[in-house]
């Protein structure tokens, strides 16, 4: 795989052990709080305000902050201290590994600098779809939706890939997907990795652990992903003049298997790496 995450470029460098590199992530995760975490660290917000939020998000493509001032939760103005808590405490991983002695300042500097060129090729910054795709704006919307709800509802952090036209999808562990008509037809698809599905299940069924989760339950957390991520883009289709009619989401392949795309659909692919090795695929079937 390319595509890497700094800390991964640090070890296979031989820069960092492994062991100060998880000594580093626990300590940045320790110190970088989520917005809703520092609202209720600051007293602005309870707990169960917290989670009226988080459901809120699953509708409405909104950060927390915008969400919980249009709830009525917070003021503009606390909305504020909380941002510049977080800019005032955030915690990168370069400066979390001198903190725990693994490197100098000086050495994580070169090494950044070393690990941005390596990358360079790869970054993906805004959603850019192939030239020659009709309604472009819909299909950059949709991804940039997928990759919000993934951060905001499955609090999962992970680093897209540049857009490709494809011929074939990897389902990973499992793929669920989402058929659409109306203005536009096709099919959305999202493929995730075991460890991947599990976080997602963690977040959707909000628990601390689901490794005791029958597999139907697994799977249909994919699948009730993909049904908010699918409502969100329905709702912003027809703020851009499409009329986007979906289909009960379904699970079409698991293990790894490949599926072919059919030859009346063009196909967008997003790669989703992610640091600790797990990763997922979005892929937008578009009729031709």
């Amino acid at each position: 795989m390319a595509v890497k995450f700094f800390g991964q470029f640090l070890v296979e460098r031989g820069a960092v052990s492994p062991d100060k590199l998880l000594e580093a992530i626990d300590l940045q995760d320790r110190t970088n709080l989520k917005f809703g975490e520092v609202a209720m660290t600051l007293g602005f917000l309870g707990e169960a305000e917290v989670e009226r939020v988080h459901d809120a998000q699953r509708g409405e493509d909104l950060r927390f902050g915008d969400m919980a001032v249009k709830l009525g939760l917070l003021t503009p103005e606390q909305m504020q201290q909380v941002i510049t808590w977080q800019k005032n405490n955030h915690l990168y991983i370069g400066e979390a590994l001198v903190k725990v002695g693994a490197l100098d300042s000086a050495r994580v500097a070169k090494l950044l600098e070393e690990f941005k060129a390596d990358q360079a090729p790869y970054l993906a910054g805004a959603v850019m779809i192939p030239e020659g795709v009709d309604n472009p704006q819909v299909w950059e919307m949709a991804a940039d939706l997928t990759f919000k709800m993934l951060a905001r509802v499955a609090n999962l952090a992970f680093r897209p890939g540049p857009c490709v036209l494809s011929q074939s999808f990897d389902a990973k562990h499992l793929a669920a997907a989402m058929d659409f008509s109306g203005s536009l037809r096709g099919r959305y698809l999202l493929s995730v990795s075991r460890g991947v599905q599990q976080a997602m299940a963690r977040a959707i069924l909000k628990e601390s652990d689901v490794s005791g989760e029958p597999k139907e339950v697994l799977d249909d957390t994919v699948m009730e992903f993909i049904n908010i991520v699918c409502g969100n883009i329905a709702a912003k289709g027809a703020q851009m003049g499409q009329n986007l009619e979906i289909d009960p989401p379904l699970v079409v392949a698991e293990n790894d298997q490949q599926v072919s795309v059919p030859p009346e659909f063009i196909a967008l692919s997003f790669p989703l790496y992610f640091a600790d090795g797990e990763g997922a695929e979005l892929s937008l079937w578009i009729a031709r």
